[in-house]
């Protein structure tokens, strides 16, 4: 923990910029570079900058859930995205799609497209969020 009042008060505005832009980075990921692994590792470097700032307990504090538990969470999620495909025949991991809010009268309009990759990406995300975490913050509590 470092004892400087600009750090302090700049890290809470940058912790939510970059979770803010670790999001838009995993939901830009399907189509361009970005994704689950790199949103991950944006949004677990706010959590450490906040770490730095204010400590491994006010980080813990912060997060609400232990990182352990956030990434065997995600990794569940990315687990359940493969094992999706399987109900409609098809092998594991396979892309699924589904149109949300598809007008069926309207042969054009598809609805907004939601894939199981998505899903499969929210469950890195996680992974990656939380092992950061993990390790971050037990290497913050032994010093």
């Amino acid at each position: 923990m470092i004892n400087s009042i600009i750090l302090v008060a700049a890290t809470r505005l940058l912790t939510a910029l970059l979770l803010l832009f670790s999001i838009f980075m995993l939901l830009r990921g399907h189509n361009l570079p970005g994704g689950g692994f790199i949103g991950g590792l944006i949004g677990a470097t706010g959590y450490v900058l906040y770490a730095i700032a204010q400590g491994a307990e006010a980080t813990r504090r912060a997060l609400r859930y232990e990182p352990q538990n956030i990434a065997m969470v995600g990794l569940g999620i990315a687990l359940a995205a493969g094992v999706f495909a399987a109900f409609f025949g098809d092998a594991f991991f396979t892309g699924q799609w589904w149109f949300a809010g598809a007008d069926p009268s309207d042969p054009d309009d598809k609805g907004l497209p939601i894939s199981s990759v998505l899903v499969f990406d929210i469950g890195v995300y996680l992974v990656v969020f939380g092992s950061i975490l993990t390790l971050v913050l037990a290497l913050e509590e032994e010093v």
